[in-house]
């Protein structure tokens, strides 16, 4: 009888998860949890003793994880990688932001963007705005400590959201401006581990294989991200 696989995974690739991945990996009869955060909270919670079967977050985090112990050596494995971008509420004007130049002019006429305080899209907007004297954007800022930011374009409290492309495509309601300008552009790889001491460790190697399937990789770019698959698992 099927053990329930436990998974944690950062926000990233969520879309394609519910929309193609998950939907597809049920069909194997394995009940599957998965809990969602930021690649920033599901590290502390692991510094804080938390386990499950594997996990999918930023690749150089499960590196330092796998040089622990704490990921099974050699399991990590990359899927996907994401780009940040812009999100504006459906039917409002997109700004332009082709250029580091228009992109930076587009920021500073926002009456308010919404960012995540513990993403890695927030992280690097912010030093952005650092590194070129902005801070005062962040004062009229709408910060959020984990979620969607593109919500806050529904909620009417910003007009303008920075996130994962991928993320902010999970945002019913939202419309995709486009993504950073490749000089202020960041990409993001994200992998997946299995924990040295995960409970149900074959399935977790099934669902890893799953996660390299051909239909897989479509669905990473039909979720807004690029494949990092490179063959399928013999």
């Amino acid at each position: 009888m099927p053990g329930n696989l436990q998974i944690m995974s950062t926000l990233a690739v969520e879309l394609a998860f519910k929309r193609d991945i998950l939907p597809a990996w049920q069909e194997k009869g394995i009940d599957t949890s998965v809990q969602w955060s930021p690649t920033t909270v599901l590290v502390q919670e692991i510094r804080q003793g938390k386990r499950a079967d594997a996990i999918i977050m930023i690749e150089h985090q499960l590196e330092a994880l796998e040089a622990e112990g704490i990921v099974e050596s050699s399991s990590i494995t990359p899927l996907a990688q994401a780009r940040f971008g812009l999100g504006v509420l459906a039917g409002a004007a997109h700004p332009a932001i082709d250029t580091a130049e228009d992109f930076l002019d587009a920021i500073r006429a926002a009456r308010s963007i919404a960012y995540s305080l513990a993403g890695a899209s927030g992280i690097h907007f912010r030093k952005i705005l650092q590194d070129r004297g902005m801070t005062d954007v962040l004062d009229r800022a709408t910060p959020i400590q984990a979620g969607f930011t593109a919500e806050k374009l529904v909620s009417g409290e910003a007009d303008l959201a920075v996130q994962q492309i991928s993320e902010l495509m999970l945002v019913k309601g939202v419309e995709i401006v486009g993504p950073f300008p490749e000089p202020l552009q960041q990409t993001t790889d994200f992998a997946c581990a299995i924990f040295a001491d995960a409970p149900n460790a074959a399935h977790a190697r099934t669902f890893l294989d799953h996660l390299q399937s051909p239909q897989s990789q479509q669905a990473y770019r039909d979720g807004g991200l690029d494949s990092l698959v490179t063959a399928q698992p013999a």
